[in-house]
């Protein structure tokens, strides 16, 4: 239990008493404040919320108070106007919190809130035969936080790969491999060359629109079960597949599934018929839709005038499934802000089916990756490609390391794991609703909100462990002055806080909580580093502040092993 959560309950203890049981510790640990100014004390307790329940002016609640709040770690009370300033026992709170994380280890901040129920999680999702861009990254990396974020609190991630591999482009595609392509070609540079193909397909139905009437026609054959059309597709698509793991692995992010659009093609029928069977389906123009009138939203599309079934159709019948195969205690969408319409519109039409599971399926929805501050688009030929941007981060950090620590054995493998944290980083770092402008210069500098910034301070204390001949111990002796300085507490503070962070994260599906973390952490580790001696002292001295360091280490990892970022001992 944190030291302010022990605090809450002290002080909601002491309302008890004084009338005012309705303020329970989970209440009151909300209205916690930490004061502008370390001489003000550690915690804050405003009392204006007080006044109602007790019908007294704030000034003299915290007055009251302060003659009822005592017990560890609270060393001293004081009340200043409407609030109740509390003064910690630092010593105790600092031998409590070091020694819990050199017991726990990694494990410090774990729950079981999940207990072990199933979480499928909608992520990355790239389209078959086309590049891997930037703005893939976003939903990957957001995606694959969450899922480490969740596990840490006990439940089971499921990731999802939800592949953009069924439409009318793979038509398009048979056709101008049929004309165009060669076999080698294609398996030497998959993406590329199947691009290429279907940017030539466009510019050639330009001049020869019966090309368009093919592609429709080898589309059909494929939705009809064509033996050569299926062939191509699951070519096509394995041939991406491989080059799209090459990116995973890279970057360390594993699937559990690779259903994409094409799994539920002959699970979509079903879905239309449970929602006519319930008289939800009107005719509009032809097509049919679910209402959705009563939730001021424009009616879910589910079937064309064509026949066709469309993206919702797909997508409830992958909600059915998900729910069917995994039981789930939450679904998760992490998918571009852009389609918050369309997710709002799932979860009614599931909902208005009955299904009470609807309730806990969330978009999370993100920001755009921008370049010059404008969209990313293929188009325009303004798209930059994840994996050109892994490569060059890898290149250049192996230069850094060529140039500033030549004799470090495994540069190559230092190098991919610091290049990759870079790029991950440079996304989680930031809220995730947010645009992110793509920046070289901003992502790979060692100094400031960096991932390798925070990557240099885990090596940096590693290093120090290792001068120090650090020896493993989780019981912490507190020598006099060993921990006294206002650095050496800034540090206590922030590592006691790192449970409290990951259960923010958790709740709002919001890894830059941890991002800001591990920068917060590795500043203050810095300035303590800076100033406070810690291997020219006495051996007992020398020891606690070893300790602290090794907090540091075990915490600052763990931080970025949760956003998906290895933590190198050595750089």
């Amino acid at each position: 239990m944190s030291y302010k959560h022990q605090a809450a309950s002290i002080i909601a203890a002491a309302l008890t008493r004084l009338g005012a049981d309705q303020f329970t510790a989970e209440t009151v640990y909300d209205m916690l404040e930490t004061p502008p100014n370390p001489s003000m004390g550690d915690i804050a307790f405003p009392c204006f919320q007080l006044a109602k329940a007790l019908r007294k002016a704030p000034p003299l609640i915290a007055s009251e108070l302060a003659g009822e709040v005592s017990g560890t770690p609270i060393r001293e009370v004081k009340a200043v106007g409407p609030y109740l300033n509390l003064f910690l026992d630092q010593q105790s709170v600092a031998r409590d919190v070091i020694g819990t994380i050199l017991t726990q280890g990694s494990a410090y901040g774990s729950r079981d809130i999940g207990k072990g129920r199933n979480v499928p999680i909608d992520l990355s999702s790239p389209n078959i035969a086309k590049p891997f861009s930037m703005g893939h990254l976003r939903s990957t990396v957001i995606g694959n936080a969450i899922a480490n974020i969740l596990e840490k609190h006990g439940y089971r991630p499921i990731r999802i790969n939800h592949l953009g591999d069924w439409g009318t482009q793979f038509g398009k595609l048979i056709v101008a491999y049929k004309l165009w392509g060669d076999e080698e070609k294609v398996k030497a540079e998959p993406i590329k060359e199947l691009l290429q193909l279907y940017v030539r397909f466009h510019e050639e139905a330009e001049k020869d629109p019966s090309l368009e009437d093919q592609g429709r026609e080898w589309f059909k054959k494929l939705e009809d079960g064509d033996e050569e059309a299926r062939r191509l597709w699951q070519w096509f698509r394995d041939e991406s597949l491989k080059e799209f793991m090459k990116i995973y692995d890279l970057m360390g992010v594993r699937f559990d599934s690779f259903h994409g659009e094409a799994f539920y093609n002959d699970k979509m029928d079903r879905v239309v018929a449970m929602l006519e069977e319930q008289g939800l389906l009107t005719e509009s123009e032809g097509a049919l839709v679910v209402n959705l009138d009563e939730y001021d939203m424009p009616p879910c599309l589910i079937k064309k005038s064509d026949g066709a079934t469309l993206y919702a159709t797909r997508d409830l019948a992958a909600a059915l499934y998900r729910n069917e195969t995994y039981d789930f205690a939450k679904a998760l969408y992490v998918v571009g802000n852009e389609q918050r319409l369309h997710f709002q519109q799932l979860f009614k039409v599931l909902e208005k089916m009955g299904f009470e599971w609807a309730k806990e399926m969330y978009h999370i929805p993100f920001g755009m990756m921008l370049k010059d501050g404008k969209k990313m688009s293929t188009r325009k030929g303004k798209v930059v490609l994840l994996e050109e941007v892994l490569a060059q981060a890898i290149e250049d950090v192996l230069n850094v390391i060529r140039e500033k620590n030549p004799s470090l054995e495994n540069k190559e493998e230092v190098a991919r794991q610091v290049g990759v944290g870079a790029v991950i980083f440079h996304d989680l770092k930031n809220y995730r609703l947010n645009d992110i402008n793509f920046s070289w210069e901003e992502m790979l500098t060692f100094e400031g909100e960096t991932g390798p910034y925070v990557q240099y301070t885990h090596a940096r204390a590693c290093s120090l462990l290792r001068k120090g001949e650090y020896v493993p111990i989780s019981e912490v002796t507190l020598p006099e002055g060993a921990l006294d300085s206002k650095e050496a507490w800034a540090v206590i503070t922030l590592l006691n806080s790192f449970p409290e962070v990951i259960d923010r994260a958790r709740e709002q599906f919001d890894p830059s909580q941890i991002g800001k973390y591990v920068i917060d952490l590795a500043q203050a580790f810095n300035k303590f580093y800076a100033n406070v001696r810690i291997l020219a002292e006495e051996a007992d001295v020398k020891t606690t502040r070893l300790q602290l360091v090794a907090a540091v280490v075990t915490v600052l990892k763990e931080g970025l092993r949760l956003l998906g970022i290895a933590a190198p001992e050595e750089m």
